[in-house]
Protein backbone atom coordinates (compact mmCIF):
# COMPACT_ATOMS: atom_id res chain seq x y z
CA UNK A 1 0.00 0.00 0.00
CA UNK A 2 1.22 3.47 -0.76
CA UNK A 3 2.11 5.69 2.00
CA UNK A 4 -0.57 8.31 1.70
CA UNK A 5 -3.48 5.37 1.96
CA UNK A 6 -1.99 4.18 5.58
CA UNK A 7 -1.60 7.95 6.27
CA UNK A 8 -5.39 8.19 5.77
CA UNK A 9 -6.56 4.62 6.94
CA UNK A 10 -4.61 5.52 10.36
CA UNK A 11 -6.33 8.84 10.93
CA UNK A 12 -9.54 7.40 10.50
CA UNK A 13 -9.12 5.14 13.18
CA UNK A 14 -7.48 7.14 15.41
CA UNK A 15 -10.95 9.61 14.82
CA UNK A 16 -12.96 6.40 15.08
CA UNK A 17 -10.79 5.54 18.83
CA UNK A 18 -11.01 8.79 20.12
CA UNK A 19 -15.00 9.38 19.15
CA UNK A 20 -16.10 6.64 21.10
CA UNK A 21 -13.79 6.68 23.99
CA UNK A 22 -14.61 9.83 25.03
CA UNK A 23 -18.81 9.49 25.87
CA UNK A 24 -19.37 10.07 29.30
CA UNK A 25 -23.05 10.17 30.01
CA UNK A 26 -24.30 13.22 31.79
CA UNK A 27 -25.82 12.53 35.37
CA UNK A 28 -28.96 15.58 35.58
CA UNK A 29 -30.28 16.14 39.35
CA UNK A 30 -33.18 17.91 39.18
CA UNK A 31 -34.81 19.75 42.24
CA UNK A 32 -38.60 19.98 42.64
CA UNK A 33 -39.55 23.08 41.89
CA UNK A 34 -42.27 23.37 44.94
CA UNK A 35 -42.20 21.66 48.63
CA UNK A 36 -44.18 18.88 49.62
CA UNK A 37 -47.38 19.52 51.62
CA UNK A 38 -46.75 19.72 55.00
CA UNK A 39 -48.76 18.22 58.00
CA UNK A 40 -50.65 20.94 60.04
CA UNK A 41 -52.65 19.38 62.20
CA UNK A 42 -56.06 21.10 61.09
CA UNK A 43 -57.59 17.51 60.11
CA UNK A 44 -57.30 15.63 63.51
Amino acid sequence: MSKSIKLIALAGLLAAVTACAQQEEEFVVVEPVTEEPTFTGKYN
